[in-house]
């Protein structure tokens, strides 16, 4: 960890994350007509967002920031890969490959354990020992909907409180335990080809964090951990398609999956830093 990361996320130390949070999240749910269309031009111009691809275009029908930014895209603008494994979002690779043990890389010389990122359940943890992971950074300017890598029955929803530490690559190098420290919101699945965890990691002014079965997760955040079960079948049973879409962003932030040993290859074209887009391939079948 370099100095220049240690000193680059000082302030964020210091500063008061949660209650900019909540201003934010307050801020992005209001509807305050030219005001919300002014500032949602700027932050296209700022951050080069692609309209022309999203459902809806017209920045001036938006009424608020949330529903800007959750904004749906054209059909087709994903196409899906003929692969087992769908890229779940739009972003940008942070870190992906095996699971030492328990230990998932965060960042060149930090790690954090598998145990810490689902919220202490150790049992959970361990079927994914010696597994997979990846971790997918959302950038401002991406489309902020979350989809399914392959088809899967939800299981369990697992709230943690946490810090909302920024999420940017340059954050992640320089806090230790990053995508286990914050608050986040850990997705179990079962699929056919055995459990994975989708991870949805909050942060710094992201106002909530919402899934389709569930609404908005957060808030409320009670500061203590908070846990669903879903049924096999029946009501209250829970099962998604392959691609379909999961939960949302209502700012941006960053997923982590966990895969158990030998469940997948990586696509040979990923690499840490390198740009992904929902719906291309990530994963293949083992050899």
């Amino acid at each position: 960890m370099s100095l220049a990361d240690r000193l680059a996320v000082l302030p964020q130390y210091l500063l008061p994350k949660q209650l900019l949070t909540s201003f934010a999240g307050a801020a992005a749910r209001h509807a305050a007509g030219d005001l919300t269309t002014a500032a949602i031009r700027r932050f296209v111009a700022r951050y080069g967002v692609d309209m022309l691809e999203a459902a809806n275009p017209d920045i001036a029908s938006y009424p608020t920031f949330n529903e800007f930014f959750t904004r749906a895209l054209k059909p087709g603008a994903r196409p899906f890969a003929e692969a087992p494994w769908l890229c779940p979002v739009d972003g940008a690779i942070s870190q992906f490959g095996a699971i030492e043990r328990d230990q998932v890389l965060q960042a060149k010389g930090h790690g954090y354990s598998t145990t810490a990122l689902v919220g202490g359940d150790a049992a959970l943890a361990a079927r994914f020992e010696n597994g997979q992971f990846a971790t997918l950074y959302l950038s401002p300017r991406d489309y902020h909907r979350i989809h399914m890598p392959c088809a899967g029955r939800l299981t369990r929803m697992i709230h943690v409180p946490g810090a909302l530490f920024s999420v940017n690559p340059t954050t992640a190098r320089g806090v230790p335990g990053l995508f286990a420290r914050n608050e986040r919101v850990v997705c179990v699945f079962e699929s056919e080809r055995g459990p994975f965890v989708l991870t949805l990691v909050g942060a710094t002014i992201v106002g909530s964090m919402a899934t389709v079965w569930h609404g908005v997760v957060n808030p409320p955040r009670p500061g203590t951990l908070r846990e669903w079960s879903y049924p096999e079948r029946g009501e209250g049973a829970v099962s998604l398609a392959r691609g379909a879409e999961m939960g949302r962003f209502l700012l941006g932030s960053t997923v982590v999956l966990l895969f158990p040993k030998n469940t997948l290859r990586f696509n040979p074209e990923w690499a840490p830093g390198r740009a992904i887009r929902m719906g291309e391939a990530m994963g293949l079948a083992p050899a």
